[in-house]
């Protein structure tokens, strides 16, 4: 179907409109090139007349408007209303006055109406749902063209039961008779723009609508009116005042329209589930409407299909995608809204990647040395007479989980075909395999003869270079110091936080320890207890299908064995996160152990085992729910946003400093995050200070007593 096809308009009785208005203006508008885009004509008294188009204004005569210009259009129009309007019988015009403080018009607005068949094809199929719809929009954009085009194809085409509540007459014409354009749609008139709401409910009960159709909804009766037919079952199509969603929302008496929104205070679990603060916005009562329009242009809309979910993600602070829909000569066209991703649809291949080995497509934890190159059920023996090797393949990773050493940096290529001499890196120029003497990223040093520059080369070097480059030295290694000693202090507040396994130092000396006795074999560098030239059949055999890390970024299974933790909890916890997670009876069907502190300080046997078979041990601080989130989120490495996790971090802190009355400090972070501490704690009366330096500066938080001193 073509754009003529789709846009027939009918006869907009333009003569008659201009019969009402002075001969000399009418005699202007015929002399426009582009009569059939004119959408208004103003006179204002003392003004020169224009005609308006959808963007740019034409002043129609040299001469101001006078008086006798306005009694002229008021002389031959019919009478107006209590909403200041008046129409032309049988016709979709409307003229809108201006009055002085007397009650006299000094100006009129004379809007041409058309109806233009076609209009609602963009939204075609939500209006034949039977969905309720709300369209939005800025004035003079085609909300009311629409309404009136949906009223006909549903009475017309569809053979529904169509009531228009028409409070202006805008949408059905002046006069007893309904205009053509609404088809077969029955037209209700409102004596008074008060009483729509009264006539909206008589529509309902007395004429049994299957649709009701109503023009600007912009009071709260109004939106009552409209809750109750929308939970009769009856189709709503109706307007409402706004350019958006985010206008509705912002709006106290028309936001009911999508649910209503209230503010709720949370327990002290729930905020830290969320991450958010206790008082938070949220959704009241299912939305009136199903379906919300914004209407861009004529030819462009945005549409929010489900309005409850669009609103509960905007309330969190979600980034929202609506469906993009727009018309040209080609049909109608619209762009996939892709919704937010949940966590485990999110992470990528690199997600936990300390226990799935090398990433997707990969077989799970297949790595040389995995395990000590023993069975996976075994939980790591190879025989009756030795313990087990320390698990190998994890170091501490940037974001608190466990990453396993890329594959290649270890063995040669792909799995099966050993390093060849010409597989050398672009960057390193080594074979993959190949070990480093000098770390690839390590810093200058002076001295080092491949890192002797045009200073050291030179034969005649003046004393004041060499005591630049000693003191450039000096702050190499001042720096290297620092970032050693925040290092420490960030992986000590892990583990007290336990998101951080406490044996991590000796899972990094099993895995240094490992990769010293790699040996070359066909396959590429194997450890030395494993045959160079085969392959670990009983490693291989270990491994099921559900062991098997798709490509698609898809998480793996997790087996956690809790020692003291409620195993209800963890549960609870899991559930939550939604990760694909098990929970394990014995250390040997584990892959990780989460315990408490108290309980690993007293070393029981399953422990003692656990430590044994070099699994990562996770303690917690408290037998809590958000506890354990956060081990787990910190084991899949999944993306915390730091800005939260530093607020909430603050929110915490203070509660600490207001209740205990001691100073507490906080994570380092950079500038504008501790501002926005600082804030937070201005706002709760406690003293705030930044220490340290960059990139360690951090605030620490005092009671209000430290004020007084330091006064």
């Amino acid at each position: 179907m073509g754009s003529q096809d789709r846009q027939r308009e009918t006869p907009d009785d333009l003569r008659v409109l201009l019969a009402a208005l002075p001969p000399e203006i009418v005699a202007a508008i015929d002399a426009l090139p582009d009569r059939e885009s004119l959408i208004e004509v103003v006179m204002d008294l003392g003004r020169r007349p224009e005609a308006r188009y959808p963007s740019s204004e034409v002043d129609l005569l040299e001469r101001e408007i006078g008086e006798a210009d306005i009694a002229y259009v008021v002389e031959h129009i019919g009478s107006f209303g209590d909403d200041n309007r008046a129409g032309i019988e049988r016709t979709l015009h409307r003229i809108s006055a201006i009055r002085n403080r007397n009650g006299k018009v000094v100006g009129l607005t004379c809007r041409i109406g058309r109806a233009v068949y076609g209009t609602i094809e963009i939204i075609a199929d939500f209006i034949e749902t039977g969905k309720s719809i709300l369209i939005m929009g800025r004035p003079g954009i085609g909300k009311t063209t629409m309404l009136r085009e949906a009223a006909r194809v549903l009475a017309d085409e569809q053979r529904k039961r169509v009531v228009v509540v028409d409070t202006s007459n805008e949408i059905a014409g002046d006069g007893d008779i309904p205009h053509p354009a609404i088809g077969k749609a029955r037209r209700m008139q409102v004596r008074t723009p008060s009483l729509q709401h009264e006539v909206m409910i008589e529509a309902v009960e007395n004429h049994m609508p299957q649709v009701i159709v109503i023009d600007e909804i912009g009071t709260e009766l109004e939106a009552q009116a409209a809750r109750t037919i929308a939970e009769r079952g009856v189709q709503l199509i109706g307007t409402a005042h706004g350019n958006n969603l985010d206008n509705l929302m912002l709006n106290p008496t028309l936001s009911d329209l999508i649910g209503g929104i209230q503010s709720v205070t949370l327990g002290d679990e729930e905020a830290r589930r969320r991450r958010s603060q206790k008082s938070v916005l949220e959704r009241k009562q299912p939305p009136t409407f199903d379906v919300i329009v914004e209407i861009q242009d004529r030819e462009k809309v945005l549409v929010h299909a489900d309005v409850a979910a669009t609103v509960d993600a905007m309330l969190l602070g979600d980034p929202v995608a609506p469906e993009l829909r727009w018309r040209d000569e080609e049909g109608v066209h619209r762009s996939q809204s892709r919704p937010r991703p949940s966590a485990r649809e999110s992470a990528g291949g690199d997600r936990f990647s300390g226990l799935t080995g090398a990433g997707a497509g990969g077989a799970w934890g297949r790595e040389p040395g995995w395990r000590g190159a023993s069975t996976y059920r075994t939980g790591g023996y190879a025989g009756e007479d030795r313990l087990p090797a320390a698990r190998p393949g994890y170091r501490p990773g940037a974001s608190g989980g466990w990453r396993g050493a890329p594959r290649g940096s270890e063995r040669g290529g792909e799995r099966g075909a050993p390093a060849r001499e010409g597989d050398r890196s672009a960057s390193t120029g080594m074979i993959p395999g190949e070990r480093f003497a000098v770390p690839p990223n390590a810093p200058f040093v002076a001295g080092e003869i491949a890192d002797r520059g045009p200073l050291e080369r030179a034969e005649n070097v003046s004393q004041a270079a060499l005591d630049v480059r000693a003191r450039d030295a000096r702050e190499l290694h001042r720096q290297q110091a620092w970032r050693e000693e925040a290092r420490r202090a960030l992986n000590t507040l892990a583990e007290e936080e336990g998101t951080r396994p406490v044996n991590a130092a000796q899972l990094e000396a099993a895995e240094e320890e490992r990769i010293a006795r790699m040996v070359p074999g066909e396959t590429g560098f194997v450890p030395a207890d494993v045959d160079p030239d085969g392959e670990d059949e009983d490693a291989d055999a270990a491994f099921g299908e559900d062991a098997i890390v798709v490509g698609d970024g898809t998480l793996p299974t997790l087996r956690v064995f809790p020692h003291g933790v409620s195993r209800k909890r963890l549960e609870q916890a899991i559930k939550d996160l939604q990760l694909p997670v098990i929970i394990a009876r014995e250390p040997d069907e584990a892959d990780v152990a989460m315990t408490l502190r108290s309980e690993y300080r007293q070393k029981p046997p399953a422990l003692r085992e656990v430590e044994d078979r070099g699994l990562p041990i996770y303690v917690l601080k408290a037998n809590t729910i958000a506890q354990m989130q956060a081990s787990l989120t910190s084991i899949f490495s999944l993306e915390v946003d730091p800005r939260e996790a530093a607020l909430s971090e603050t929110e915490q802190a203070i509660r600490i400093v207001m209740k205990e009355q001691e100073p507490v400090e906080l994570s380092p972070q950079n500038a504008y995050i501790r501002r926005l501490q600082h804030q937070m704690a201005e706002r709760a009366n406690i003293v705030s200070r930044s220490r340290g330096r960059e990139p360690y500066r951090r605030v620490r938080l005092y009671p209000e007593e430290a004020r007084t001193a330091w006064r």
